[in-house]
């Protein structure tokens, strides 16, 4: 298990001696309410204090309770990014019930589903999504429906969860690609927020940006609770059109952003010739998806340090990070404390006190666990120095006709490496009864025009070449398809893997 003095040297030693424990959410909450009562916790639309948003959140639990909540139920949440989806959160958090995070786009008859599924006391909605609730609220009738902006007048006092009682319930696809919801305890919540606080300098009273869904791991708890943890100020990006516009509004001192979203921003900066993420801006914590090492070298030139991260849903986000990134770029870093590992037939396998209490149905568990540990289906590789690599993932391997095996996530890494790659994908074909392997790649025009790249197609196919020839036999791309298009994402902004190539089926 890592010690959390590894994390040290990468911050002063009194803020180091702030990332303490906190049982659960409630004391975590009640302590940054204390300690920063009168700074900004959220901007949205106005600057909300975290006095003024606790006095939100002590309302809120009036409200819970007036619609029969009782601690140990489970309430959803179903609302777009917003000051009333945080206060909603804690609030439910904070009265010792638990939050089910409902994506905004789920349908009525989804909606409906996950009630009976998770046995929802109450949804906690947003008058937009009405029409998502209308079907529950006709076949249930059991089922509370609580307006997220309901108030009352009256506070009712927080309680303590045990800290192994159930926090949070989040959908993932998990290791299967199946959605089922993930359990996780005040215990994992808050390891998991304690985590995305070591291996970067400015911890504490930063200015944050929320541009990813709050129903993701990634933007609830190292975006969020994160920021709330610290002291920070949290800025709700409401349309991501106006993204740029309102980073030079709050002027962001740390992002959370996906690689796309991080490409996008770089390549603005270069077409525009400045920092379109802002003067202010440090730290960009990074993950969900392979990390270009070009991305960390290009945003170093403009002073600010990409970590790249590895987590998983099931893991409450954070399983390691990378402090070193300029030094050893593609790696996703060093694993946090809390976490036991072990690496079986090339698999990695996690157990710790920030894992997940399981899937919500015992019936996708027993191929999830073995021997106590959660098979994550990420096949790695770990250095001298401790530092963890992402080689592919098992139901993605690639089986060819000679009985080899091909890791896409790890050919892809070694496209990744040319500068005129923004995005690539590896799939395979069967033609004319041959097996082929094929990329995809999606150009990264700012660099290519800075080049002096006239036809992108035939440069891009050369480079790409070189490379191929390194390859073994086995492993050598057949087909080159240089996109003038993005590749179709999920709302986290990752690769819909199952969507793009020959892999829909």
């Amino acid at each position: 298990m890592t010690n959390a003095s590894i994390f040290e040297t990468y911050t002063d030693k009194e803020t180091f001696a702030k990332i303490v424990d906190f049982a659960n959410i409630t004391d975590m909450w009640e302590h940054s309410v204390k300690t920063y009562g009168e700074k900004s916790a959220v901007v949205d639309g106005a600057d909300y204090t975290y006095n003024a948003l606790n006095a939100q959140v002590e309302t809120f639990r009036t409200v819970l309770k007036n619609a029969g909540v009782k601690a140990g139920d489970a309430v959803g949440i179903l609302a777009p990014n917003s000051l009333s989806f945080i206060k909603a959160y804690l609030a439910i958090n904070t009265y010792g019930a638990a939050a089910v995070l409902l994506p905004p786009h789920l349908d009525a008859m989804t909606v409906f589903g996950c009630s009976m599924k998770f046995g929802l006391k109450a949804i906690v909605y947003d008058a937009s999504l009405e029409a998502s609730v209308a079907f529950a609220r006709e076949k249930n009738p059991t089922l509370a429906l609580i307006d997220v902006a309901a108030t009352a007048e009256e506070a009712t006092a927080a309680v303590s969860p045990d800290t192994n009682s159930l926090s949070t319930v989040i959908f993932t696809g998990g290791t299967t690609g199946k959605s089922k919801g993930a359990k996780l305890s005040h215990r994992a919540v808050m390891y998991g927020i304690k985590n995305g606080c070591y291996g970067y300098r400015d911890v504490f009273e930063q200015r944050y940006f929320l541009v990813l869904p709050l129903t993701h791991v990634f933007g609830l708890i190292r975006n969020t609770l994160t920021s709330l943890y610290t002291g920070s100020s949290l800025f709700i990006c409401k349309n991501p059109k106006n993204m740029f516009k309102d980073i030079a509004a709050h002027r962001p001192t740390i992002m959370i952003l996906v690689p796309a979203l991080a490409e996008m921003a770089l390549n603005l900066s270069k077409q525009f010739g400045r920092n379109m993420l802002g003067e202010d801006m440090k730290t960009i914590i990074c993950g969900a998806a392979a990390v270009p090492p070009y991305l960390i070298r290009e945003y170093d030139k403009f002073g600010i340090q990409v970590c790249p991260g590895y987590g998983l849903t099931e893991s409450a986000n954070l399983v390691s990070g990378n402090p070193e990134a300029m030094a050893k770029p593609e790696s996703v870093g060093l694993i946090y404390p809390g976490m036991e590992y072990k690496i079986v037939d090339g698999e990695l396998w996690l157990k710790g006190v920030n894992m997940m209490d399981g899937y919500f149905g015992d019936e996708e568990n027993a191929v999830a666990y073995e021997d106590g540990y959660f098979k994550t289906g990420d096949l790695v590789r770990i250095d001298e120095d401790g530092y963890l690599y992402i080689t592919g993932r098992i139901k993605e391997i690639i089986v060819l006709s000679s009985g080899e095996n091909v890791s896409p996530a790890e050919l892809e890494v070694k496209f990744y490496a040319l500068d005129g790659v923004q995005d690539c994908f590896v799939y395979d074909i069967t033609e004319d009864g041959v097996q082929q392997l094929v990329l995809e790649v999606v150009p990264r025009m700012a660099a290519l025009k800075t080049l002096g790249v006239e036809d992108v197609g035939a440069y891009l196919t050369g480079k790409i070449k070189e490379v191929n020839d390194t390859l073994p036999a086995f492993e050598k791309i057949n087909k080159i398809i240089i996109r003038d298009s993005d590749f179709i994402r999920t709302p986290a902004m990752k690769i819909a893997r199952q969507e793009n190539g020959t892999l829909k089926k």
